[in-house]
């Protein structure tokens, strides 16, 4: 369940309740968000602990090994020095985003323990980083540099204004990154453009919104897509997921005309 402990700026008017039973309003989970935007860039803000217990913040780069984000650290570094006299550490990522507002949009912090990993995990962990950034090649083997592998004990899922919520280390771990959101930018636009009418029917259909006048896709992801739809009553936001999740983005145009299909059928 989404925690709703972050309310839209100022004072916004309440949007009008559905009329009708969403008929399936599935979305990713906390741990799954939280996994794709770990996924979606290779930067972030680190948070330390000096010898004193001050906080201490530094940005970084990082390549995920799982879920795990890998960090390549000179030892030199203040940061470096904190994680190696305390691996209590947590990472602030923010997915890339066109968003004017930077609070509308979706970022994660990762908290846990480093570990320099060992043997055939510290192979595998120097690879994940080598993937992600690939100018660490001119460091990454220097004795200055550690590599740290950051265990997550939490992960803590922000999606703008109203959406957030907690996943522990476990589910995290277990979730995999949507294959849709990173790259749905281009269908959103071309369903708001081109598929307007069939929006609005989704909405009034599937959408718990019979009284949709217009209806704009605002997200898009392997379970289905969010809509922002305009009644008499005002502005209100929903849900319709596909027919079934799908596994890849080359899916995305075959659910979206399921979920049309579903919807003019009523």
């Amino acid at each position: 369940m989404v925690s709703r402990d972050h309310g839209d700026p100022g004072d916004a008017p309440s949007a009008p309740p559905p009329l009708a039973e969403i008929a399936n309003s599935i979305r990713p989970t906390a741990a799954e968000e939280a996994r794709t935007i770990a996924a979606s860039t290779n930067v972030g803000t680190l948070a330390t602990l000096t010898a004193d217990g001050d906080p201490w913040a530094s940005f970084v780069t990082y390549g995920l090994l799982g879920g795990a984000p890998v960090l390549c650290v000179s030892n030199l570094a203040e940061h470096g020095r904190n994680l190696a006299g305390d691996p209590r550490a947590s990472i602030a990522i923010v997915a890339p985003s066109a968003e004017a507002d930077p609070l509308a949009s979706g970022r994660v912090t990762l908290a846990g323990l480093v570990q320099a990993p060992a043997g055939e995990e510290r192979a595998a962990a120097r690879e994940a980083h080598l993937a992600a950034v690939s100018a660490a090649k001119y460091y990454i083997d220097y004795s200055d540099f550690t590599l740290w592998v950051l265990r997550v004990d939490r992960a803590r899922w922000v999606g703008g204004y109203g959406r957030m919520d907690s996943a522990p280390g476990d589910a995290y771990a277990a979730a995999q990154p949507d294959p849709v959101q990173p790259r749905a930018a281009g269908a959103i636009e071309h369903l708001n453009n081109d598929h307007a009418d069939a929006l609005a029917a989704m909405a009034r259909a599937l959408g718990g919104y019979p009284d949709t006048t217009a209806a704009v896709c605002t997200g898009a992801d392997r379970y289905g897509l969010d809509l922002r739809v305009t009644t008499e009553r005002g502005v209100a936001y929903t849900r319709v997921g596909y027919p079934a999740p799908i596994d890849s983005y080359d899916e995305l145009r075959s659910a979206t005309v399921a979920l049309t299909q579903l919807a003019r059928r009523g």
